[in-house]
């Protein structure tokens, strides 16, 4: 059996992996969550930064945890891998950026072969956060999730720092050395998947693999997800 930590993307928290603990339980696994720096406490978004937030993942890891991020986290959990590869066993993307080293998300993000955000963030006065848009979130994010857990997640959703996302990472050998997987989303509205195709290219066949769902698949298919990252955690 595995131990998995799960981090979330932008705009979300611990919350979002309310149906996949259980079942990743279920099965014999250890999963434990985190709500990144900035997400929900009431910081000032301008003061978040990119290594704070690898640092949260690194002090919620131990030499046998699988690290699996979500959309955004993908920066947040390769950072961390660089920073401490000893401190973790592997990494699971999910739906998620593979980072370019010398590239910030949001640089990542404009680097893409489609622009599906337009119109659907809004950013605070100052420019340091921007939140989701409750007109179009439900169906850019959750479009196939059930009507309860898309009321779920519209109540719990939040301000995301762009601080972190506009600070470009730096990665060398100590993250390639990492084991890396990806968990592509077919039906995904927010990274197009030809561009998750793109990123994944990059890692082992045997490695990749796919999910026929939305942008979020924790509420989706939580079962089928934990039915996945289980199977994954085998190869590492």
């Amino acid at each position: 059996m595995a131990e998995f930590l799960l981090v979330h993307g932008s705009c979300h928290g611990a919350w979002c992996w309310r149906d996949v603990v259980p079942a990743l339980e279920a099965r014999g696994h250890t999963a434990r969550t985190l709500t990144l720096p900035g997400h929900g406490d009431g910081r000032d978004p301008a003061g978040v930064t990119l290594a704070e937030t690898a640092e949260a993942v690194l002090a919620a890891s131990t030499p046998d945890t699988i690290v699996l991020g979500h959309s955004w986290a993908g920066f947040p959990i390769s950072a961390a891998a660089e920073a401490g590869p000893d401190r973790l066993r592997g990494l699971i993307y999910l739906c998620s950026y593979i980072p370019v080293s010398g590239l910030s998300l949001i640089g990542m993000r404009k680097a893409g072969p489609r622009q599906t955000l337009t119109g659907a963030t809004a950013k605070n006065a100052a420019g340091t956060s921007y939140s989701f848009v409750a007109e179009t979130a439900p169906e850019l994010f959750y479009h196939d999730c059930p009507a309860e857990t898309v009321a779920f997640a519209l109540e719990h959703l939040c301000p995301q720092p762009i601080p972190p996302q506009d600070t470009p990472i730096r990665l060398g050998d100590r993250f390639e050395g990492v084991p890396k997987a990806y968990i592509r989303c077919t039906q995904d509205r927010v990274i197009p998947p030809e561009y998750q195709a793109q990123m994944a290219a990059q890692l082992p066949p045997q490695r990749v693999f796919e999910m026929q769902t939305s942008h979020s698949p924790f509420f989706a298919d939580p079962e089928g997800l934990a039915d996945l990252i289980g199977h994954i955690a085998k190869d590492f």
